[in-house]
């Protein structure tokens, strides 16, 4: 009787411990948060955590992040105008039209250096705005390069003075603007990125190539 008893108690006990191990297995996470408070409990020693790094979080987003980006300028693609010289394409340019902040800028330069020029003058200031835009040696962008400290003379602190709009001058400097802007004409100055007044003689300007004089400026590469 007590062989039998023996094994019936092995049995259930295998019972017990199968039922625990299944238990266990479909518990998952649950049961492995739970192990720890078990050894306490019991006085066993604590299993040690495997050495391996942590796996980093990571996190889903609902739906796609978009950042807006600033709208760029929209580019003039209207036909070059025809004209047999300056003079007759700058009246057919619309001096009216919107301007960007960067043709308000060029304006602005054509204006304060040279509305007392030629044309012809006027466009190669234009040029030398443009070409140095373009230059590695120089800010990117006419804003930038017009207000570029100890540059142009009419500039203080970095701020450009507001032309007379109402006069034509500015009308004048504004068709100029937008026609060196496009390239519609070709100036005398070419590739100049320097210029100054023939009344004055810059230590400076031995070191450059002469380009071209119109009026009263001379412009250098």
């Amino acid at each position: 009787m007590k062989i039998i008893s023996k094994r019936v108690g092995a049995i259930a006990l295998a019972t017990t411990l199968f039922a625990g191990s299944l238990g266990a297995m479909e518990s998952g996470a649950i049961a492995q948060d739970q192990a720890q408070p078990i050894a306490a409990e019991t006085g066993q020693n604590e299993l040690e955590a495997p050495q391996s790094a942590a796996e980093p979080e990571v996190r889903f987003v609902a739906s796609e992040v978009v950042q807006d980006l600033p709208a760029e300028p929209a580019e003039d693609t209207t036909e070059a105008p025809s004209a047999s010289s300056l003079r007759e394409l700058v009246r057919t340019i619309d001096t009216d039209a919107t301007m960007s902040r960067e043709l308000m800028c060029l304006a602005q330069a054509v204006y304060f250096e040279s509305r007392g020029e030629p044309l012809d003058g006027q466009l190669a200031v234009a040029r030398v705005v443009i070409n140095r835009a373009d230059s590695n040696r120089f800010p990117d962008d006419y804003c930038s390069v017009v207000t570029q400290r100890a540059q142009f003379s009419f500039v203080r602190g970095g701020r450009i003075p507001q032309p007379n709009a109402a006069s034509a001058a500015w009308d004048r400097a504004v068709a100029v603007a937008r026609i060196a802007h496009r390239d519609l004409w070709e100036s005398p100055a070419d590739d100049s990125l320097y210029f100054h007044a023939t009344y004055v003689r810059p230590r400076w300007a031995g070191r450059m190539t002469r380009r071209a004089q119109i009026d009263s400026h001379i412009f250098y590469r």
